[in-house]
């Protein structure tokens, strides 16, 4: 799905993995103590990072090579924010799954490789990375009208952000820095803010967004693009004002809906599973 492969999640079973795409050297790096948590079963972020930290003692006092060819990169973490991460290749992450006791060793190892040939399989397919996205909204219930317009706001969004780039636009930190100037300006309120609403984490706000929010959503980031290239936008200062322009219009467009209709565009609304019904313990409501 474009850039937002670069800095992405995937899951294995229940559990969240981080993970980053390195294009120029074609690797996907995984972040450790998710890969750590999934093994162990262990849903406690802090419990599963003290795991990984006894773990790299360990190797390090045997030599093992693994803990060296782990790297750091800055992933998204629950807050919203990002933190320095250790990450590691494929290669690597395989070699570390071998030193934890867990029944799902040969799961995850499976599921690595798997990830990986998916990726080839887009490079040489992107139709392939799109059909595997559609399959993963049906199999979540989205209908088809939503999937529909999630993909053609991803186009959309593409566009700009290859405008960004071709514009002097660092990557990273300067793209969120974009998208949230845009999203702030349209909907009134900032995308962490938005993830709050609807009670997410670390899953993609884009993902969560009603029909409307991604039609306003799609609206302020093609009116950005094309403002910044009547503009020649350069850089992170001029983008910024391009896209406080771009999302104006969305927002207009927004209140104008809004006071027709007497509904909020921006809701709560989510595609998060329902919280299953606590167990009763035995004997429970029995007077």
């Amino acid at each position: 799905m474009g850039s937002e492969k670069e800095n992405s999640m995937t899951v294995f079973d229940s559990f969240s993995i981080r993970r980053h795409y390195d294009e120029e050297k074609g690797t996907w790096y995984f972040s450790v103590v998710d890969i750590v948590a999934a093994l162990t079963e262990q849903k406690d972020f802090q419990t599963a990072r003290k795991y990984w930290n006894k773990l790299k003692e360990r190797l390090n006092k045997e030599g093992n090579q693994s803990v060296t060819n782990c790297h750091q990169l800055k992933l998204s973490a629950s807050d919203g924010k990002k933190y320095l991460t250790d990450v590691a290749d494929v290669e690597t992450i395989l070699r570390l799954v071998q030193s934890v006791p867990s029944p799902k060793a040969e799961p995850i190892k499976l599921w690595l490789a798997k990830v990986g040939y998916e990726r080839i399989e887009e490079i040489n397919n992107p139709e392939n990375a799109l059909n595997r996205s559609r399959e993963y909204w049906q199999r979540q219930g989205r209908s088809e009208k939503w999937i529909q317009q999630r993909m053609t706001g991803q186009e959309t969004r593409n566009k700009l952000t290859d405008y960004w780039k071709e514009s002097g636009v660092e990557k990273g930190d300067e793209f969120a820095f974009l998208t949230n100037v845009i999203h702030q300006e349209w909907s009134g309120i900032s995308v962490k803010e938005h993830k709050n609403l609807k009670g997410l984490k670390t899953q993609n706000l884009r993902d969560h967004m009603s029909e409307a929010e991604l039609i306003f959503t799609a609206l302020a980031e093609l009116s950005t693009r094309q403002i910044a290239e009547t503009e020649n936008a350069k850089g992170v200062e001029e983008n910024a004002k391009a896209g406080k322009k771009g999302g104006k219009i969305a927002k207009d467009a927004r209140l104008q809906l809004e006071s027709k209709t007497g509904k909020s565009v921006v809701t709560g609304q989510n595609f998060l599973p329902k919280s299953p019904e606590p167990k009763k313990l035995k004997g429970e409501g029995k007077k």
